[in-house]
């Protein structure tokens, strides 16, 4: 039974992707990947053609090979930024899309998105399974995203009211004193 299971999560993985392990290249990242792609490519051919040093070419060289594997991995832009020159390359804008690329760069998948993505791979799952089993997980993991959105919501909620009334912060604290040390854990993780 193990078996079957890990073969149709693979399966499930494999169609649906890992989105819900990390977040997939947005269109800005995309065009950052491609702009630093011909960026290291006219810095390799600058390099050649200004006589620089044998280290400074095998370095952009290295570099351009490289960056083809960003690319590669982030995928193409819809609409490919204007590269053809390094004039286009150095043009403001190639920076306005570095900016924005770095800042998105830098969100990362929190615990409430990792929730979200095993309970959408489950209900995926349970569908491939189809039958009354199927039918019951689904079920049960729907109402398991209920329930998490509306723990979500909560703690969210908790967090606002300590800062905005922060003269009631001890009496806050004091009234969630006697929670459970599994109910404590599972709060300090959905802070973080």
């Amino acid at each position: 039974m193990f078996r079957k299971f890990f073969f149709v999560y693979i399966i499930v993985l494999f169609l649906c992707g890992c989105q819900s392990f990390r977040y997939p290249a947005t269109e800005v990242q995309k065009q950052n990947a491609y702009l630093h792609s011909r960026a290291t490519e006219m810095a390799s051919a600058l390099a050649v053609s200004e006589a620089s040093s044998k280290q400074l070419k095998k370095l952009t060289n290295l570099s351009a090979l490289q960056s083809r594997g960003f690319v590669a991995d982030y995928g193409l832009p819809k609409v490919l930024p204007n590269a053809h020159t390094v004039g286009d390359v150095l043009d403001e804008a190639s920076y306005a899309v570095a900016d924005a690329a770095f800042d998105r760069s830098q969100k990362k998948p929190d615990a409430w998105d990792i929730a979200d993505g095993a309970i959408d791979a489950g209900i995926a799952i349970a569908g491939l399974l189809g039958g009354v089993w199927g039918i019951k997980a689904a079920g049960f993991l729907r109402v398991a995203r209920q329930n998490s959105n509306a723990l979500r919501e909560v703690v969210l909620g908790n967090e606002v009211f300590k800062k905005t009334n922060a003269e009631n912060a001890d009496a806050f604290k004091s009234a969630h004193s006697y929670q459970s040390q599994p109910t404590k854990r599972i709060v300090a993780d959905m802070k973080l």
